[in-house]
């Protein structure tokens, strides 16, 4: 995984939500565990979840290092997600002679379930409220380079104390940021490292209907798929894990959502969503556009090549679709003129309260950072997030540079990736062994050099030093195979020599690495600093927020654990009723309207099973998919959702087209999150994948 470019960084980094003034409405909201919404639960639902139910529900769900969501559901260790979450360790776990994405894999006994190479699980233990702690590292008259310098410190001195005498390959630590600044949280997790693979299904159920029919509803697909966690070589026993429901989701049922939404901005002001509006997702569509030009022309090259892209152009495509109803909302009047509104409203509140005095400049400061961040972020993005230098092989260069440099330092003055408490899951990464094509590596750095040069100008100083009087295509050409960097020994080798082993290699990555990481840093620095501005900003505005509503609201997604609450209810569009389920006889149905034609093509297999399957009316009426009105976003794909039992009766996996304005406000008129039926899930294992003892697995049978 390349930690500066990669389909986990285009996905998450770019989500951005609108705050409201007013309280909370419907069934929104993603909730802490630790302050969950039971006044509003009992009011509109009469449900009041216990103590001993939220830790069940906590300590069941996980965390998947490659993005998106999880839970346990069985006492052996048996971990249910999405296909497309699994997908990434499909496609690692594939070859030429085996893909997996493609065809789908069945470990029909616990010794034939593949090892993932390096997929972390992460199991949320405890939160520990941290706030005075980090804001007290933080002195009065320190220059905003200063205050972001000392919160660094503290942060990685708070995380080193919590995993003191723990042994850091089972346990980490990390220090959250809640309310863009509000509030600081730290976070104790399981961490679980030997992670196996059960059982997937072909990719082209797991996603019919393809890109057409991404983010719409109804929906008809299989997108789920199993992993098994060990530890000592065994499987894990589990106190806490989801039992499976019966009956699965029923209409106008009260649903609970436990995963990971991965960043979210409803705090955010005018100034920051105007600026998105104008200039980050105009910027960011230019990106995924480009992506998904060059990785479908290198797929359509070859069946081989198309199997090594395919997950990599999957998100990229998700990522497109979602960011073009994104912006739709941006320039949506009428929502941008509610938030404007909305702020008002705080301001005026504010203005009549002497003691929230504080935060009048708050506004303007943020305004005048995020200002002073827009003049840096083309090159911010093209030399710091990687976005000019888009190869794996790269990223693992600019590890090995900047830990040989980082690692000589004290904890707290370290560059946030290199802390301690994050040694293990970046050696995890670091040390992977998944396999890397050098076509593929050439034609994603050729075309990112391109790109660096079109964005920064090709007389560029530094443009020019990169390109070493070569094309992209040569230079990206020399640059791949002239590396040794391919090699997990040799990278352990460097890691473990630190600077000294760095500047005696000779290898070509590795001095790009070098030649561009001063400027890099440098760019980096001034958005740290501005962001600090921000930070402590939005931590005035939180204290004003909480003064006149509150402390029972939720704050913004930081790809933590959370709890979403909704109904399980159809919806109308343009004057027609649309179920809140679909069936089995449905997704026939879909592909016989399409005849069969990608991506409306059944797999094999089913179409060889059609004739039987047709004849089991019970199983043509299973519920196949459904929605529900849960408050998700991106990160949440693979959560479980549960009733008031905590039993699993479905799995989340995508919004319908009208939830992408989720964005920005919350709405349940149209806006639905759409899971897989658990009881599709059960019905699909036994009667068209013979996987009988998965099933048994789930449902309890011994």
């Amino acid at each position: 995984m390349n930690p500066w470019f990669s389909k986990r960084a285009v996905l998450a980094a770019l989500g951005v939500l609108l705050m409201s003034f007013t309280t909370t409405h419907a069934d929104e909201g993603m909730w802490l565990f630790n302050n969950p919404p039971l006044k509003v639960l009992k009011d509109r639902h009469n449900f009041t979840p216990t103590k001993e139910w939220l830790e069940h529900v906590q300590q069941s769900s996980v965390r998947f290092n490659s993005g998106g969501s999880g839970s346990f559901v069985s006492e052996d260790g048996l971990v249910m997600t999405n296909h497309h979450v699994g997908a990434d360790n499909l496609q690692k776990l594939s070859d030429e002679k085996h893909n997996y994405l493609r065809d789908g894999f069945h470990a029909k006994t616990r010794s034939e379930e593949k090892r993932c190479t390096d997929l972390e699980l992460n199991v949320l233990l405890s939160i520990e409220d941290v706030t005075d702690k980090v804001n007290a590292a933080v002195k009065p008259g320190m220059s905003a380079e200063e205050a972001f310098k000392a919160r660094r410190a503290i942060q990685a001195q708070i995380e080193k104390e919590a995993l003191a005498g723990k042994d850091a390959k089972k346990f980490r630590a990390d220090v959250v940021t809640l309310y863009q600044g509000g509030q600081y949280h730290l976070y104790h997790f399981r961490r679980y490292v030997d992670v196996r693979l059960v059982f997937a299904p072909e990719q082209q159920i797991a996603f019919f209907g393809g890109d057409p029919d991404n983010f719409e509803y109804p929906r008809y697909d299989l997108d789920c798929c199993f992993f098994r966690v060990y530890e000592d070589d065994k499987p894990v026993k589990l106190k806490h894990y989801l039992r499976w429901s019966k009956a699965g989701a029923k209409d106008n049922e009260l649903v609970f959502v436990s995963g990971h939404p991965g960043r979210t901005s409803r705090l955010n002001t005018m100034a920051e969503l105007e600026y998105m509006r104008d200039k980050q997702f105009p910027n960011t569509m230019n990106i995924l556009n480009r992506l998904e030009v060059m990785l479908s022309v290198y797929s359509g090259r070859s069946e081989e090549n198309s199997r090594r892209a395919k997950d990599e152009l999957f998100g990229v495509q998700n990522s497109r679709k979602a960011r073009d109803g994104g912006l739709a909302g941006l320039l949506d009047p009428g929502l941008m003129g509610r938030k404007k509104s909305d702020e008002q409203k705080l301001r005026e509140a504010v203005a009549k309260d002497a003691k929230l005095k504080d935060a009048m400049p708050s506004w303007d400061n943020i305004a005048k950072a995020q200002d002073e961040i827009g003049k840096v972020a083309q090159r911010y993005n093209m030399l710091e997030r990687g976005f000019g230098f888009n190869s794996h092989l790269f990223g693992t260069a600019r590890t090995l540079v900047r830990a040989a440099e980082e690692r000589a330092k004290p904890d707290g003055d370290r560059l946030r990736e290199f802390r301690s408490s994050n040694e293990e899951p970046l050696k995890l990464q670091l040390y992977s062994d998944e396999p890397i094509h050098d076509d593929f590596e050439i034609v994603k750095l050729a075309d990112s050099l391109t790109f660096l040069c079109s964005q920064l100008g090709s007389t560029d100083p530094l443009v020019r030093k990169v390109l070493n009087g070569k094309s992209p295509r040569q230079r990206a050409a020399e640059l791949i195979t002239g590396s040794k960097l391919k090699d997990v020994d040799t990278r352990k080798k460097l890691y473990d020599g630190g600077a000294k082993a760095v500047d005696a290699s000779q290898d070509p990555l590795l001095a790009l690495a070098k030649l561009v990481d001063k400027d890099a840093r440098e760019v980096r620095k001034i958005v740290e600093t501005q962001s600090e501005i921000k930070q402590q900003a939005y931590g005035q505005l939180a204290k004003a927020k909480f003064a006149v509503e509150g402390t029972s609201t939720y704050p913004d997604a930081t790809f933590t654990l959370r709890l979403a609450f909704g109904t399980v209810k159809g919806f109308e569009e343009n004057g027609k009723k649309v179920p809140f389920e679909t069936t089995f006889a449905g997704l026939f149905q879909r592909s016989d309207e399409q005849k069969n034609r990608p991506p409306f093509d059944l797999p094999e297999r089913w179409i060889k099973l059609r004739p039987q399957l047709e004849k089991d009316k019970a199983f043509m009426n299973t519920p196949f998919n459904f929605v529900c009105t849960a408050d998700i976003i991106g990160g949440n794909s693979g959560s479980p959702v549960i009733n008031q039992e905590g039993e699993v009766v479905g799995l989340i996996f995508d919004g319908n087209i009208q939830s992408l304005v989720l964005d920005f406000v919350y709405t349940d008129d149209v806006a639905r999150a759409v899971s897989v039926h658990s009881a599709g899930i059960v019905e699909a294992l036994r009667k068209v994948y013979k996987a009988d003892s998965v099933a048994d697995e789930l449902i309890g049978k011994k």
